[in-house]
C-alpha cells in the first residue's frame, strides 16, 4: 500500500477496541483519497504501520469488503475497488433524489447553528488550495453532508452515509471536477436558498448541482456512453 506524498497520512489513535478503531482508520483512509482506487491493501505492511496484529486488519477489510469499499481477489488481493461508468450513474440518479430531498428538509428545518455549520463549510471549500485535490474532495462532501445534518431527518442521513461512500470512491477515481467553474456558483445557490427556507428552490438548485457533475462523470469514466 503506498500512500500520497502531498499530504500526511490520516493519524491513527489506538482505541479501547482495536478492531473498530482500525476500521475507522481505513475507511476514512479510502474516503479521504490517501489509498486511491485499484491500490492494493497490504495486510503486513498496514499492521505495521498502525502497531497492530494482523487479526484486527483482516477484520476491518472483511467490514469495508461488505460496505463495498475494498474488493478482493485470488491474483491481485484486496484493493480498493474501483467503480464501473454505470454504477456511478446509477449513484448520482439516487445522489440527485437524495440531495434533493436533504436540501429542501434543511430549508425547512435547519436552526442557526445549522446555518453557521453551513456557513463555514462553504467557506472552507470556497479557501481550500488550488491543486489540493484531496483537501477539496473532503470539503465538497463534508459541505454535502452539512446539509444532510440540517435535514434533522434520521432515516436520510443513514441513506446519504452509505451513497456518500460511493461517491467518494467516484470522485477520487475520477480526481477532476472538484475545482470545475460552475461548483462554487451551484453551491452558493444551493446555501441561499436553504437560508431563505425555500424548500423548492432548494431541491432544484441541489438536483442541478449532481445532474451537472453526474453527466461530466460519466462522460469521462466511459466518453462513449
Amino acid at each position: 500500500m503506498s500512500l500520497s506524498q502531498h499530504s500526511a497520512p490520516v493519524a491513527f489513535a489506538r482505541p479501547v477496541l482495536v478492531r473498530d478503531g482500525v476500521y475507522e482508520h481505513l475507511r476514512r483512509a479510502v474516503l479521504d483519497g490517501e489509498i486511491a482506487p485499484g491500490e492494493r491493501i497490504g495486510e503486513v505492511e498496514l499492521g505495521e504501520r498502525l502497531g497492530v496484529s494482523r487479526t484486527p486488519i483482516r477484520e476491518a477489510i472483511m467490514r469495508l469488503t461488505q460496505d463495498g469499499l475494498l474488493m478482493g481477489s485470488a491474483n491481485k488481493g484486496v484493493r480498493v475497488r474501483t467503480v464501473t461508468a454505470q454504477e456511478a450513474r446509477d449513484t448520482y440518479a439516487v445522489r440527485e433524489e437524495l440531495d434533493g430531498l436533504g436540501a429542501a428538509l434543511a430549508a425547512a428545518a435547519h436552526t442557526a447553528a445549522d446555518a453557521a455549520a453551513l456557513r463555514a463549510a462553504l467557506g472552507e471549500i470556497n479557501a481550500a488550495r488550488d491543486g489540493d485535490y484531496r483537501q477539496q474532495t473532503r470539503l465538497d462532501l463534508g459541505f454535502h453532508r452539512a446539509i444532510t445534518g440540517a435535514a434533522h431527518n434520521a432515516a436520510l442521513g443513514d441513506l446519504a452515509r452509505n451513497l456518500e461512500q460511493r461517491v467518494a470512491l467516484i470522485k477520487h477515481q475520477t480526481r477532476t471536477y472538484n475545482a470545475h467553474p460552475d461548483t462554487a456558483a451551484q453551491h452558493a445557490a444551493i446555501l441561499k436558498a436553504v437560508l431563505d427556507r425555500d424548500a423548492a428552490a432548494a431541491r432544484e438548485a441541489a438536483r442541478l448541482h449532481v445532474r451537472t457533475f453526474a453527466a461530466l462523470v460519466v462522460n469521462e469514466m466511459n466518453p462513449d456512453a
